[in-house]
């Protein structure tokens, strides 16, 4: 069944991009005699799976409550669910270099051969790749995954974000923001060169609109720095610079910038700020040292220093900002270490992926599930031994 992967992607390559899902149906209803393939996309804070065909319809999701295609979004597996008249729904992760965008779901006769699922799998990936590139070129995609409006300043920000999760080899990054649709100015960046993972975690000042231009320019500025082959102090220093001279010092960004070398498992840290960084080690929680130095763009022309530290295979690293370790709901004590900590041992089984959805309920179940009064940002990076140069693969 090859031919099922190769038919896919020549003909969404021809597709107009808003597209994507109704090509795919059609071809995959001639290659493989499907009845059906619907495409579900998973909504901003990932509790739920949406279709794109006709997201407004009543009780059309979230799929998400369904056993098998969570089962599927969970594990990143195909997951065969034979229904009435001997029928089978096979549910496939739509999965992009370790980004989770949803599941598809292929209506097949019969009970499907290793090779027809192989296919159907292959064509998964073709598509998942295609809406994440046709993403810049249309809405539809946004549309269907979003459950409320956003406001203005969260817009900016999930434009913003590079992705909610990446694999470099051995090492799976995945992030969450929240309350996804009015967050204002903490953030997440990442990206991936080579052997290198750098990843930077920024905890905004102020609110609104401001608070996101703000997180806006700084970004910016980091990627300015590191996409011209500048190092984590240089990326600080620019930043920091940039912020300065167009505030002059009354407004500053606390940040926390991190590089990854996965192929020797060393750290490199610069610590601007107030973004906690704990590790996970054999069921241990514990906070990681690091020399705090000024907020970027606090003062002129301020300099910063690296640190390093080394990386055990198995480790589990987290990144919070204080929207989660100093959470304070009404006439209840903040969160804190100890409660975040017990969430984060509770996900020692779970993949990165999991782990931050987990992190961030368990938030949510300490503000009663009131919405939360300040942004939280909850990274959590796994790495697992050394790995390849080259091995950059989607999960």
């Amino acid at each position: 069944m090859p031919e099922a992967s190769g038919s896919v992607s020549r003909a969404l390559r021809t597709a107009p991009p808003d597209q994507l899902a109704e090509t795919a149906d059609a071809v995959l209803r001639q290659t493989l005699g499907a009845a059906r393939a619907e495409v579900f996309v998973a909504d901003y804070r990932a509790s739920g799976l949406w279709p794109v065909l006709d997201p407004d319809v009543p009780d059309g999701g979230p799929l998400l409550a369904h056993s098998v295609a969570q089962r599927c979004f969970s594990s990143q597996e195909p997951v065969l669910d034979i229904v009435e008249d001997g029928r089978c729904r096979a549910y496939l992760p739509l999965s992009v270099w370790g980004e989770r965008l949803g599941v598809l779901m292929v209506e097949l006769p019969g009970d499907p051969d290793a090779a027809t699922v192989e296919a159907a799998r292959d064509a998964a990936g073709e598509l998942a790749v295609a809406i994440r590139a046709a993403d810049r070129e249309t809405d539809r995609y946004r549309r269907a995954r979003r459950r409320e409006r956003l406001s203005m300043a969260a817009e900016m920000q999930w434009d913003l974000l590079p992705g909610r999760s990446v694999r470099l080899g051995d090492a799976l990054l995945a992030g969450q923001l929240e309350p996804a649709y009015t967050v204002g100015g903490d953030h997440f960046d990442w990206s991936v060169d080579g052997d290198r993972l750098t990843l930077t975690v920024l905890n905004g000042t102020g609110s609104g609109l401001a608070a996101s231009m703000l997180t806006a320019m700084t970004v910016n500025a980091m990627r300015n720095a590191r996409r011209s082959g500048g190092s984590l102090v240089e990326q600080a220093e620019l930043a920091s610079d940039t912020i300065y001279y167009q505030h002059r010092g009354d407004r500053h960004v606390a940040t926390l910038l991190l590089e990854l070398d996965s192929r020797r498992g060393v750290m490199r840290v610069v610590d601007a700020g107030s973004p906690q960084l704990l590790r996970l080690r054999g069921g241990r929680v514990t906070p990681i040292a690091l020399e705090q130095q000024l907020p970027l763009g606090m003062f002129a022309e301020t300099r910063y220093d690296v640190q390093e530290f080394t990386l055990e295979p198995g480790d589990r690293l987290f990144v919070v900002s204080d929207g989660v370790y100093a959470a304070e709901p009404d006439e209840q004590e903040p969160y804190g270490v100890r409660a975040m900590a017990r969430a984060m041992r509770s996900t020692r089984l779970q993949p990165a992926t999991e782990a931050v959805g987990t992190v961030m309920r368990e938030l949510h179940a300490y503000h009663a599930d009131a919405d939360l009064r300040d942004d939280a940002v909850v990274v959590c990076l796994d790495w697992r031994g050394p790995s390849r140069s080259d091995d950059v693969t989607g999960q």
